[in-house]
């Protein structure tokens, strides 16, 4: 049982709105570190009191230095900021145990868009990144809303601004959502562009409508469904596949065997929502397990405590993660029982023919 103890943070001197901005209105902010953190925070004048159990009180403490640092440029903190930063906090917590090496540099990873600066989230955000701009092929494995996508993109329109690569490819496997779509009228383009909608909105924030439109006009940004990039040879390009949990082994192989000169290619997915047919094998899961020994190839793999959206995304990951396991042990509990009744059947089964045989 982790010993209970008290801090004390003090923010010496700090102005009456930096106060109210890392409170939050009605105190808002210290109510929302207390339950999502479990501890107590008592404030008076610029003194902070945390009690409760020490890792919680040592995250406490941390995010009451974040929310004051952010109070500096910003006179109103949103539950949402806040939100990030308990993520982070999380992140940051339960990697810490990962060796010098994985750490070196990541306080300085960022990413660079015309519309912008944009930082990773926590630590399995940064070592994503991190990995993204130093290594040809990249996988980032792992639920809703960890930003695989987003930071795929950025990274991607990072390389393209300080000319490191000449064009985006945009892959996507047209595999339906369990629901039937019939059929889709327009060009190639607009055939596959409801699939690849996330990858089009991060591209809208980091460049602007007007100029994703005109890259895509110049063949700078390509969209193209991954059945029609058999064939091809890719140079100088940085190729996004996404929702790779729906390819198949066959086409996993053929996208990574396209990877040309000065090329860079980031592969997401997550292996609990395949939409492919029951019984047919994601190319994704196998492909972890075929390219594992290659040190070449990075894999960052994210969990629900890695989700930046709204905190009840993160408790619905855990939901679904809980049920399945339960699930899988229960399972895993009658396979147990069927066995153990089949050998029971047989040792009688045995012992009566034994018998029988004696008695002749």
């Amino acid at each position: 049982m982790t010993a209970a103890i008290r801090r004390t943070v003090n923010f010496p001197g700090v102005s009456m709105t930096r106060l109210k901005s890392m409170l939050g209105a009605y105190n808002g902010h210290l109510k929302q570190i207390e339950q999502r953190l479990d501890v107590q925070i008592t404030h008076r004048g610029d003194a902070f009191y945390i009690d409760g159990d020490i890792d919680a009180v040592e995250r406490a403490e941390s995010l009451l230095q974040r929310l004051y640092d952010e109070s500096e440029i910003s006179s109103q903190i949103s539950a949402d900021i806040l939100h990030l930063m308990i993520q982070g906090s999380q992140t940051d917590r339960e990697l810490m145990d990962d060796s010098e090496q994985e750490h070196t540099g990541l306080d300085n990873v960022w990413l660079q868009t015309p519309k912008g600066r944009i930082n990773p989230r926590g630590t399995n955000q940064k070592r994503y990144v991190q990995r993204i701009l130093q290594s040809d092929i990249s996988f980032g494995i792992g639920p809703a809303g960890t930003g695989k996508t987003y930071l795929a993109v950025a990274a991607a329109v990072d390389m393209l601004e300080r000319n490191e690569i000449q064009r985006i490819l945009l892959v996507r496997p047209a595999v339906e959502a369990g629901e039937k779509l019939g059929f889709l009228p327009g060009d190639l383009t607009q055939k596959i562009d409801p699939y690849l909608r996330p990858l089009y909105d991060a591209l809208y924030e980091m460049l602007g409508f007007e100029k994703v439109a005109k890259l895509i006009e110049r063949q700078v940004i390509e969209v193209a469904p991954l059945a029609y990039m058999r064939g091809r040879t890719l140079n100088h390009s940085f190729v996004i596949l996404d929702e790779a949990q729906n390819t198949t082994p066959e086409q996993m192989k053929m996208f990574l065997t396209r990877l040309g000169f000065g090329s860079r290619a980031v592969i997401t997915g997550d292996i609990t929502q395949v939409d492919l047919p029951r019984g047919q094998q994601s190319g994704l899961a196998h492909a972890l397990r075929v390219l594992e020994p290659i040190k070449e190839i990075h894999i960052t793999r994210f969990h629900s405590r890695d989700v930046v959206r709204h905190q009840l995304v993160q408790k619905i990951v855990e939901a679904y993660e809980g049920w399945d396991s339960e699930q899988n042990r229960l399972s895993a509990e009658a396979r147990a029982e069927r066995k153990a009744r089949q050998e029971a059947l047989m040792n009688e089964h045995d012992a009566a023919a034994d018998a029988q045989h004696q008695e002749v």
